[in-house]
């Protein structure tokens, strides 16, 4: 089976029944006259936020606890109190089995006598769909936010982006430990299924006609870059601005991220990256047991050693170690800036890279703090000697590979088993990794994200702050 087949079956049977519809962007609009006075059938939520009314009232008090659960949901993962104004009114229509509308979820902004009012309109033609519901709540709870906070047009119009309320609810299921690893490691494998700008660019129709396959990936994709965009340096402050300034804005998505994250704008590629690590963390590497071999590593540090320079219009240019030199003309402080993508890199590749390389991993960090420090008489002779030990280590690598293979070849009959063992246990840590969850752990693994911010963190160690 091609394996962006087997990749799309797996998606498929892992979430075929988290297919969702997302709201389209609020209108502002007077009510009918038979919605001016709310009916006697209604339940309020705890929060007194949200008022249900319409359909049964078991079916009622379900969806007032769901939308409760997904405020405190989107609350925990952006760290934040309940201060909400705008209040929302949920109406159902319709029963299970009824012909099924074009959607079953659609959202507006009403004004009532002077007051605004979010209303969500649900079907009950599909029954309690609980995460379709979840991730309504979440999208109409952005709306809310950026019209708590005022907006800068009073006529603007308001649109969450799909990828942004997907995104959200998938983080949580992460937090949760409700969602499947699995899906980020098929992803990873394959390359993703989606570009950043093809991200971005999703709107609500091209998210509507997609199929279950598609809309997971589209999901686990929108989380890694939320929970990518949660570990940057700004971290939740940075992102509680973004959301609020998201449903309003109608530029370009990487523009306003690079406002509120500006760690992203080190060059065009930056993004990306923190995103595919954010898969990569996630499920397509168990730091446990992947590790690169000498060429995969090989290839991995000439990417990694890779300086940022900055021309005078203020655009990133990535080049390669070589030009060194070509910084000590500077300051300082945009020296220690042009080594840093170097560095961080070499903190991650630390993780997988064949193990002997670690120490010239060591070597290379001392000669970049050097390049930045501008004290660099050592710096030709200690990059000569790095080099000179890389193409070694690599010639003998291909050698010992050969003579295994001949040995393969001439002499071997048959395998002695002696490995199996080791071969199985390899296996079971990489199917299976371990996690404690004792208090000492998760104190220490909170301790290892705030000391280790631009490090990855092991596949699953992801824990809810503290």
């Amino acid at each position: 089976m091609h394996p962006l087949r087997s990749t799309l079956v797996l998606l498929t049977v892992c979430r075929l029944g988290a297919v969702e519809e997302a709201p389209r962007a609020i209108q502002v609009a007077e009510p009918p006259a038979a919605a001016q006075a709310a009916g006697p059938d209604q339940v309020v939520s705890r929060s007194g936020q949200f008022r249900v009314s319409g359909g049964e009232s078991l079916v009622r008090g379900t969806l007032a606890i769901l939308a409760e659960e997904a405020k405190s949901e989107l609350l925990r993962l952006t760290e934040e109190k309940d201060e909400w104004k705008v209040p929302v009114a949920v109406r159902l229509f319709g029963k299970q089995g009824d012909p099924l509308p074009p959607r079953t979820v659609a959202m507006r902004l009403v004004v009532v006598e002077g007051v605004k009012e979010l209303r969500l309109d649900v079907h009950l033609s599909r029954g309690v769909e609980h995460e379709r519901f979840k991730r309504a709540v979440t999208a109409t709870l952005l709306y809310e936010r950026a019209l708590r906070q005022g907006l800068p047009d009073p006529d603007a119009m308001l649109d969450v982006p799909p990828w942004l309320s997907d995104g959200l609810r998938e983080a949580t299921a992460w937090r949760l430990n409700q969602t499947d690893r699995r899906l980020y490691q098929a992803l990873f494998r394959q390359g993703g299924l989606f570009k950043v700008e093809d991200l971005f660019a999703t709107s609500e129709a091209a998210f509507e006609d997609m199929d279950g396959a598609t809309r997971a990936a589209f999901r686990v994709s929108s989380g890694a870059m939320v929970m990518a965009l949660l570990e940057q340096p700004q971290g939740r402050e940075g992102f509680r601005a973004f959301l609020t300034a998201a449903p309003s804005y109608e530029g370009e998505m990487p523009g306003l991220l690079a406002k509120h994250f500006p760690e992203l704008n080190l060059s065009e590629t930056s993004l990306a990256k923190w995103w595919a690590l954010q898969l990569a963390n996630k499920g397509g590497v168990n730091q446990a047991t992947d590790i690169l071999n000498i060429a995969r590593t090989e290839a991995a540090l000439n990417e990694a050693l890779r300086l940022n320079f900055r021309t005078p219009e203020g655009i990133i240019q990535q080049k390669d170690l070589a030009a060194w030199p070509e910084l000590a003309t500077l300051k300082e402080p945009e020296r220690a800036a042009a080594v840093r993508p170097a560095e961080d890199a070499l903190v991650r590749l630390s993780f997988r890279c064949f193990p002997s390389y670690r120490p010239l991993l060591a070597e290379y960090q001392m000669v970049l703090a050097a390049i930045a420090r501008n004290k660099t008489d050592a710096v030709p002779a200690k990059l000569a000697s790095l080099q000179e030990t890389r193409t070694t280590m690599s010639t003998r690598a291909g050698r010992a590979r050969d003579y295994l293979d001949w040995f393969e070849i001439s002499r071997a009959r048959e395998t002695s088993g002696a490995f199996d063992d080791y071969l199985r246990l390899k296996e079971r840590l990489k199917s299976n990794p371990h996690r404690r969850k004792d208090e000492l752990s998760s104190y220490l693994d909170r301790m290892d994200r705030i000391f280790h911010r631009d490090e990855p963190k092991a596949a699953g160690a992801a824990l809810p702050p503290p």
